[in-house]
Parts: structure tokens; sequence; C-alpha cells
């Protein structure tokens, strides 16, 4: 398409009788330059990083659509609710935006955002349990108790089974039911998930090992299966957080 634009008026003759004219600037739109937006989902984390430090904010929503699901599933893992959760992860995302100056790419972007989401939940959990009454004994067996009462026709649903799987992973203890929705859930690396958790290697290992150990017990048949939907992160969950987090940030989102 033409875009004509007047550009200045001349005066002049033509067959030797004055007149004037408007000299017309067109312009044609490239069609081999694709928008910047259009190509974000290509770059990697690194450029991402590069473009956001250089002003371009639309690439942090990018960075966070690429990662929110890990980082839901790790923080959900440590909190035990997706309310909380979610607000543990804009509390992330603004201090992995605020201190994107400190990023040296020593780690992965992922690793990086995942850790500083996982010191939030570990100091959310931290405070509360300076102002909450500890379980007593007979809550804590009930707690550490599987529900048995779900018939086979009940556990064959999907949308159930996930549901009574997510329940057995919360009743694992702590250290063993984040080490695993990371290892198990999110498919993180070893290496990845003792540099969030500032643990070694190892002790990522013999956690898994025990976590599992304890899952067979209430699911062992559907425990593979299934994992992949565990704590699942939905597209209206990722607007959600993307517009708190860009709102928060004083931003305009994409």
């Amino acid at each position: 398409m033409l875009f004509p634009k007047a550009d200045a008026r001349f005066t002049g003759t033509v067959w030797g009788y004055p007149t004037q004219y408007v000299r017309v600037q067109v312009s044609v739109p490239h069609p081999s330059l694709p928008s910047i937006e259009a190509n974000l989902p290509e770059l990697t984390d690194d450029e991402l990083v590069a473009r956001v430090r250089n002003g371009e904010h639309a690439c942090f929503e990018t960075l966070m659509r690429r990662h929110n699901r890990r980082v839901f599933r790790a923080t959900r893992a440590i909190l035990k609710r997706d309310d909380e959760a979610e607000d543990v992860m804009q509390d992330a995302y603004v201090r992995a935006y605020e201190h994107l100056g400190s990023f040296r790419g020593e780690a992965a972007f992922s690793t990086w955002v995942t850790r500083i989401a996982v010191h939030e939940a570990l100091a959310r959990v931290r405070r509360e349990q300076r102002f909450t009454a500890n379980l007593t004994t007979d809550e804590e067996s009930r707690a550490m108790s599987p529900d048995l009462s779900r018939t086979p026709e009940q556990l064959a649903n999907d949308q159930q089974l996930r549901g009574v799987l997510e329940k057995a992973i919360d009743m694992l203890p702590d250290d063993f039911r984040t080490v695993f929705v990371m290892r198990a859930v999110e498919q993180m690396t070893g290496v990845e998930t003792a540099e969030c958790l500032g643990i070694p290697e190892d002790t990522v290992k013999t956690r898994l090992h025990r976590a599992r150990l304890r899952l067979q017990e209430i699911i062992e048949r559907s425990l593979n299966a299934n994992t992949e939907h565990v704590y699942d992160f939905h597209l209206s969950r990722c607007d959600r957080v993307v517009s708190c987090v860009f709102t928060r940030l004083g931003l305009r989102s994409a």
C-alpha cells in the first residue's frame, strides 16, 4: 500500500501557462522487516535480558511467560497454596527486574529467577512460622494420613487423579516436596535444583529418592503418568501474574 505525503508546494509553468503543483513523497513499507515483537519468542534468554537492560520492557514479559510454570511449581511446592504461590511469584519477578543489572549469566536466567522465587517462598514460610502455633501431635498425624476414601471409579478420572497426586505431594515433608517438584515434576536437573536450593547435589538425590518412596505408598501406579499435570499453570494465571508484575513496576504490557 502506498502512503502519499504532501511535502512542499511549488510554482512553475506548463506549456507556457503559470501553475502550481505539490510534490508528493511516497513511502512503501519494507516487506522483509518483521516487527521486533514478532521475533521475541525466537530470542534466547540472554538476548532478552540484554534488551530489557536497554529499555525494551516488553522483553521482560516474554521472559516471564517463558518461565512462569517453573517458577509457579517451585513456589507452590513450598507454600502449598496457589494464591500464596502467585504472590511470591510477583515478588520474585519484581525483585528480579529491579536487580537485573546484577545478573551475570553465570547460571541460566531460569535458574536465577527460580532461586529468587524459592528464597522468597522460604522467607514467607519462616515469617508465618513466627506467628503460627505448631500443630498438635494429633493434628500432625491426621495431616500425614492418606485419604483412602476415593473409589477406583473416582481415581480413573484424570482431574480427580491430579487432585489426589497434588494432595499426596503436599503431604511430603517440606524438603522432600520441594526437591520432588523441581526434579520430577518440572524436570529440572540435579545441578539446577541444587543451585536453586543452595544444597549439595548428593542431597538432592537423597531427598528425591526418599520422596518417591513416600509417594509410592499412596499412588504407586499413577505417579509417573500424571506428574506432568501437577500444579498446572494455565494461561489465565499467566496473564494475571504478568499484569500484576507490570503494574507494580509501572510498565506497560505488550
